[in-house]
């Protein structure tokens, strides 16, 4: 775990930073609030400690300036500030937990192993990139090498699927469930043909080709070798 320590009192600062480092995690110090502000805007940090009363910029405002900016890192506030208003008003700052000095380091630590064991929200993707081959979900358009390929809507879903997948192994039964919803076999070729259609725009036009037929198994999308 990566973790920035905001806390402009030394021995704190020393006692959590050297804490953290002998349970085998990396952890930055910042003695100021400009300078912490910086940091966690532009590392990456598995979670921040920060005091709210620092030089230059509290911390209150340093965790209010974090989710402005749409950074979600857990936050925890560990401060001497410790009224029941206090605590509300840097939780609803953005903080993700509150600890009041004095503390044991083992209830610190126990805290911020349970912010990281908490499961980020998964930003959605808009962008697929395969190699050369790029899909823009929200354009609705595909590119390989910079030239403009036309899918039409289940080629596209189809491709789609392809490239969230890649490198694996897609069976028929997998294609039918996830690109048509069927849960049965429709005893048609309707994947084998989508699957030459697509060929025939994303390869065919192109010296190597990306979808290939695993026989006895199902398709596969790669970058060319």
């Amino acid at each position: 775990m990566k973790v920035l320590v905001i806390e402009d009192d030394g021995a704190t600062a020393d006692y959590v930073v050297g804490g953290l480092k002998e349970e085998g995690h990396d952890a930055d110090h910042a003695l100021a609030g400009p300078t912490g502000l910086e940091l966690a805007c532009t590392r990456d940090y598995d979670a921040i400690v920060v005091d709210r009363m620092l030089p230059g910029l509290d911390g209150l405002s340093i965790v209010k300036a974090l989710r402005s900016s749409g950074r979600d890192t857990p936050v925890i506030f560990l401060t001497s500030v410790s009224g029941l208003d206090d605590r509300v008003e840097g939780l609803e700052a953005g903080a993700d937990d509150y600890l009041v000095k004095p503390f044991a380091f083992s209830e610190l630590m126990a805290r911020l192993n349970a912010l990281a064991r908490r499961s980020p929200l998964k930003r959605e993707e808009t962008v697929l990139k395969v190699g050369e081959l790029e899909m823009n979900l929200i354009a609705r358009t595909v590119k390989r090498g910079g030239h403009t390929i036309e899918l039409q809507p289940r080629e596209f879903r189809l491709l789609e699927y392809m490239m969230r997948n890649r490198g694996r192994v897609l069976t028929r039964t997998m294609l039918l469930e996830r690109v048509w919803d069927f849960h049965f076999d429709p005893k048609t070729n309707v994947v084998e043909t989508h699957v030459s259609r697509l060929r025939a725009k994303v390869d065919r036009p192109f010296e190597q080709e990306m979808i290939k037929t695993i026989r006895g198994s199902g398709y596969m999308l790669n970058v060319p070798a």
